[in-house]
């Protein structure tokens, strides 16, 4: 059993040899090291391995595995390897070496008390040789001695010693042997069990890979849950309720173009009754609008869903800023009557936000249902987000999850969420006008935008289609991808099936608000750069002689 160790270490030229006693010794950079090394090849503070004093053997235990260590020259070095004398551990490219030597206990147990005894002869031979001034005399007295000795021990005794030291040369011989044999199974048996000690942090590493990607997977689940929330939570602000009202006008006079006067189609009562013989013309009289009188002006109401995507830019669909364009009635009546369609109110409402922004048209798509509009940057709040674009994510993908947030069904959707007896008394005051309405829902912050959530089913290069909720005024919603930004803007519900709303991809978008004279947050911060590089020239020479230096 080994009572102690001696180290003996190696840095560069200088040397040194310690001897320690306790059952832990630690090694290293650290101030709270047994020893401590000291050179500007490695990193201080850290703790580069331990020996504990286990089974009778100091083993390495608490393994920097940071810091690339070798033993005996060309193994690389594990925890709970035995240290022999003579074994050695040395950190790569830095010349620090440790030479380790093991000190074995005596045994307190078993100590010897011996007399020697010297024959008369050879106690007289020696006297004599003692006193005699001739150098032959000691040869002659070292020859008379073996002689007498030769004499005085019988051929028995000889014999036996002979047996004896025979004996003991084979056992010396066997023990070496079987010593020789069993260290080689010792040896034999540790290297087993390093590779199975090697096996088993390989199986501990991949165990602990496994553990993070379950991890990361549960992660992922867990953000998936949680994606519609949070997303309410962060962009909610940033979806407006677009509300507007246009009427028709003559394409000539600019004047409302009305409903024919209703006193004008009365039957004349001086007209005579036609005979019973004859059958009254039952095919209704087909009037057209016309610009005089006193007849109902023609006027529409109409709402959609838009978001605000930096620097007061909404986002919509073109059918929903130019909604006479989907009304076959309407179109009808313009070509009958030679009349264009006139917008006489536009305006949005942000969650929170009692008072309405203008909100001009600015740019239409063509092939694409998609249209840019705009309002006042400066009167649009701080706390009104800025919802983030992303043309080209993985996150488009069958499967993979999306969030739709607008206003399905318009006030009649929000007006679902109070209570029967505060609609009903809404609806008693409000219910004529859908404009007092809204701005009655504006006012007691009840505007707030629906946030539903789905899976992409399928795709194409200009089509999203999804399972997430709509219905009509979800026109213009953003999409959000799994990323937490927008991939597309939502313009179609397939009424027949529910996995069938359609959204268009939101690089299309970009590219129109590009044309509208839209930048990107990325392009407004390099703007700023370089406007403070322009402006303060010198600071940016000061900052390059610094980095050259």
């Amino acid at each position: 059993m080994a009572a102690g160790i001696i180290i003996h270490i190696s840095v560069g030229t200088e040397k040194r040899t310690e001897f320690f006693s306790d059952e832990r010794i630690s090694i290293g950079t650290n101030e709270s090291n047994d020893i401590q090394i000291h050179s500007n090849s490695v990193e201080t503070g850290e703790t580069w391995f331990e020996l504990e004093l286990s089974e009778g053997d100091y083993r390495i235990v608490n393994l920097n595995k940071s810091l690339k260590l070798t033993y005996n020259n060309n193994q690389p070095v594990r925890r709970y390897i035995a240290i022999n004398d003579g074994d050695t551990i040395s950190v790569d490219l830095t010349g620090i070496n440790f030479s380790f030597f093991s000190l074995a206990s005596k045994s307190a147990l078993i100590t010897t008390n011996r007399e020697t005894h010297v024959a008369q002869f050879i106690e007289e031979a020696a006297l004599e040789s003692a006193v005699s001034p001739k150098r032959d005399d000691a040869k002659a007295f070292l020859r008379e001695f073996v002689r007498e000795l030769s004499r005085e021990i019988s051929w028995t005794t000889k014999l036996i010693v002979l047996v004896l030291v025979s004996a003991f040369l084979g056992g010396i011989l066997y023990l070496g042997s079987s010593f020789n044999k069993e260290l080689k199974q010792a040896r034999q048996q540790t290297e087993q069990q390093s590779e199975v000690v090697r096996k088993l942090e390989e199986r501990l590493s991949q165990t602990n890979d496994q553990i993070g990607n379950i991890k990361q997977s549960n992660q992922q689940v867990i953000d998936i849950f949680s994606l519609a929330p949070r997303l309410r939570s962060d962009y909610g602000n940033g979806v407006c309720l677009i509300v507007g009202v246009y009427d028709l006008v003559s394409k000539s006079n600019g004047k409302t173009l009305r409903y024919p006067d209703p006193q004008t189609v009365q039957p004349d009562p001086y007209e005579p009754m036609p005979q019973e013989d004859q059958v009254p013309d039952q095919t209704p009289k087909q009037l057209g609008l016309t610009t005089e009188g006193n007849g109902t002006p023609i006027e529409y109401d109409f709402i959609g869903t838009g978001f605000h995507v930096g620097g007061g830019y909404i986002i919509t669909n073109r059918h929903v800023l130019q909604p006479w364009g989907e009304d076959d009635l309407v179109k009808q009546m313009m070509s009958t009557s030679n009349g264009r369609p006139r917008i006489k109110r536009l305006v949005i409402y942000f969650p929170n936000i009692p008072q309405p922004f203008v909100l001009k048209v600015r740019q239409a798509g063509g092939r694409e249902d998609l249209a840019v509009a705009s309002i006042d940057a400066t009167l649009l709040p701080t706390d009104v987000p800025v919802l983030p674009l992303d043309s080209g994510s993985e996150a488009v993908a069958v499967g993979k999850t999306v969030v739709s947030m607008g206003y399905p069904n318009g006030p009649d959707r929000l007006l679902a969420m109070v209570d029967d007896a505060e609609a009903k008394s809404i609806n008693a005051r409000f219910g004529g006008s859908r404009q007092a309405l809204i701005t009655y829902l504006a006012q007691s912050r009840k505007i707030v935008p629906l946030t539903t959530q789905g899976t992409i089913t399928d795709l194409d290069q200009r089509r999203i289609v999804h399972d997430a909720k709509t219905a009509e005024g979800g026109s213009g919603a953003p999409l959000f991808g799994q990323t937490g930004k927008v991939i597309g803007v939502n313009f179609g519900v397939f009424t027949e099936s529910n996995a069938a709303n359609m959204a268009i991809p939101i690089r299309f978008a970009v590219d129109l608000l590009k044309l509208a004279g839209w930048k990107s947050p990325e392009e407004i911060q390099t703007d700023a750069q370089n406007q403070t590089a322009a402006t303060n020239p010198n600071s940016n020479s000061n900052t390059a002689v610094a980095e050259k230096k």
